[in-house]
């Protein structure tokens, strides 16, 4: 969609360049002359404003997986015996702050069809939907290793209750056709479009009788022709890949090389989940030239897992802006904003916070340090080590010195 438009100016009025004959008299020699001269009207020209550039701030959040002790506390906190999911989000809502927020939700949503279950195999109360929408999520992706948890029923009823909501779901899709409608989405005069792929789902496969789509990392080409698709419709092409080593800081090649190739093919954003630990971010030249901002992994949005850095998990905001004049899109202001999943003796009251919130007590006092080395250093340093400084926001940290001085 992003072609040279010829905006500046443009003709409304035909050139009348047709000589107008005009009669001048004039006299010689006592004799009346005359003369016949060509005239011509001017073209009137009018020029088009040109519209002042527009700027949409976007969240990118990791991965929403929800336990049993998740939904279980949610349960107990609903006040009509269903689910209360505010408890757990509370603390994060204002991040959650941009024209466009984007979230990986990890489990299927359909407890309409299925009971609400846990790992192995995942299934979310549609109250989880709910919230995420109140908080003012948007987009959510499906396209990860847990939406066939439920088979393709799970997929189609996680489908039926989006279905009519005021949001863009990508991921998962009813069939080849709807796959092929690309999500898109004009948001503040720029429109965006979306797309989700998965490295894998757990060895669950799609039954060959079934309509059912999910996009997997091995099938190039289908990504290839995805991407230039969106790239034809669409200002800002985003993609959401599942990918990486579990519970590894480690990009691997792989990763490094299709982000590459998806960058060369149009995308605009890629947006990394699955590893549920926070994984570096980096801009990268696409092959016209364009820099294109890649989260290699986000990390656990909230979960309740029991390894150390897996606790860490990160926000995403940036800025993107349109400058209809050279018809050219900037993405800048990004920051990494990280966030700290907490609970408390034997998985009780799971909820997430920004770092800027969390301190040395609650650390010390995290549910997780019976199972795994944890401490706000360790929060500190996992994310120093692993997210480029020019992104990472570390601002309002609880320093020892701070403790001291309050302590005195």
């Amino acid at each position: 969609m992003r072609k040279i438009r010829l905006i500046s100016c443009f003709l409304v009025v035909s050139l009348l360049f047709s000589a107008c004959a005009k009669e001048i008299e004039s006299t010689a020699g006592g004799e009346i002359i005359t003369t016949t001269v060509a005239t011509t009207t001017e073209p009137v020209v009018t020029t088009e404003p040109i519209p002042a550039p527009v700027t949409v701030k976007v969240t990118a959040a990791g991965d929403n997986l929800i336990h049993s002790s998740i939904y279980n506390q949610a349960h107990k906190r609903s006040e009509n015996g269903t689910y209360d999911f505010r408890y757990a989000y509370e603390n994060i809502r204002p991040l959650i702050c941009g024209d466009l927020n984007i979230l990986n939700q990890e489990t299927p949503i359909c407890n309409d069809v299925f009971e609400p279950s846990t790992y192995p195999c995942f299934n979310s109360p549609t109250q989880l939907g709910n919230e995420m929408l109140d908080i003012g999520f948007n987009a959510f992706c499906h396209a990860n290793n847990h939406i066939l948890d439920k088979g393709m029923k799970g997929v189609e009823a996680t489908l039926d209750y989006w279905a009519d909501k005021d949001a863009i779901v990508y991921g998962a899709y009813r069939n080849e056709e709807d796959m092929n409608n690309i999500r898109t989405r004009n948001v503040n005069g720029i429109t965006f479009s979306f797309l989700g792929f998965t490295e894998h789902t757990n060895g669950i496969r799609i039954p060959e009788d079934s309509e059912i789509e999910v996009i997997y990392t091995e099938e190039i080409e289908t990504i290839e022709k995805q991407i230039k698709s969106a790239r034809e419709q669409s200002d800002v092409v985003v993609v959401s890949v599942h990918w990486g080593v579990e519970n590894s800081h480690i990009i691997t090649d792989a990763q490094r090389n299709l982000a590459q190739q998806m960058a060369d093919w149009g995308a605009d954003v890629i947006i990394g989940t699955h590893p549920h630990v926070v994984q570096d971010m980096d801009e990268i030249t696409a092959a016209d030239g364009r820099n294109v901002l890649v989260m290699y992994s986000l990390g656990n949005f909230i979960s309740a897992q029991s390894v150390g850095n897996r606790m860490i998990g990160g926000v995403v905001d940036f800025n993107v802006t349109k400058n209809f004049e050279y018809d050219s899109i900037m993405i800048s202001d990004v920051k990494f904003i990280p966030v700290i999943t907490h609970y408390d003796y034997n998985y009780s009251n799971v909820r997430v916070y920004p770092l800027s919130q969390y301190t040395r007590e609650l650390a010390s006092n995290h549910g997780i340090r019976a199972n795994s080395h944890f401490d706000y250093d360790f929060i500190i340093e996992t994310l120093k080590e692993n997210i480029n400084e020019r992104y990472l926001v570390l601002e309002n940290i609880d320093t020892e010195e701070e403790t001291e001085d309050n302590a005195a």
